[in-house]
């Protein structure tokens, strides 16, 4: 027989694995997930250090990119790098891979670089003030850009 404690923490435990990695403020059932840039918009950023401390500058930088914002708690990101690794994109001449780590450090990231052999840069995104302008909740977002960002 399950008790109703049981039934609690079963239902709490699906809501849990339904909302992902949208947020760690709340857990909603409907997530409201915006993204505050939309095709034809210039992204923003076009320089960063990396956690190693080399510079990057989107504009030197020819052909696509790939931004990914994530978390190296969040199990849709760890999924995401795990079919990155596995696509011939990782390997690709005319796309820049960088990926910014929402409320991550230069420790943490390269950790999970380790973990999962990721070869392009991540860039720490501490306070989210990269992510914030781009995104209110939810992760992994990935942002492809032209060669004019």
């Amino acid at each position: 027989m399950i008790t109703r404690h049981t039934k609690i923490a079963l239902i709490s435990a699906i809501g849990l694995s339904l909302s992902a990695c949208g947020t760690t403020e709340s857990i909603v059932s409907t997530p409201n997930y915006d993204t505050y840039i939309s095709s034809g918009d210039t992204f923003k950023h076009t320089q960063f250090k990396d956690i190693s401390g080399h510079s990057i500058d989107l504009a030197n930088t020819p052909g696509n990119k790939l931004i990914i914002l994530f978390a190296t708690w969040c199990t849709d990101s760890k999924r995401t790098f795990r079919a990155l690794n596995q696509s011939a994109l990782i390997h690709s001449k005319d796309l820049t891979i960088l990926a910014i780590g929402r409320e991550e450090n230069a420790e943490t990231l390269g950790e999970f670089a380790k973990n999962y052999r990721i070869e392009f840069p991540l860039i720490a995104d501490e306070n989210r003030h990269i992510y914030n302008q781009y995104a209110n909740k939810g992760i992994p977002r990935l942002i492809l850009l032209d060669e004019n960002n």
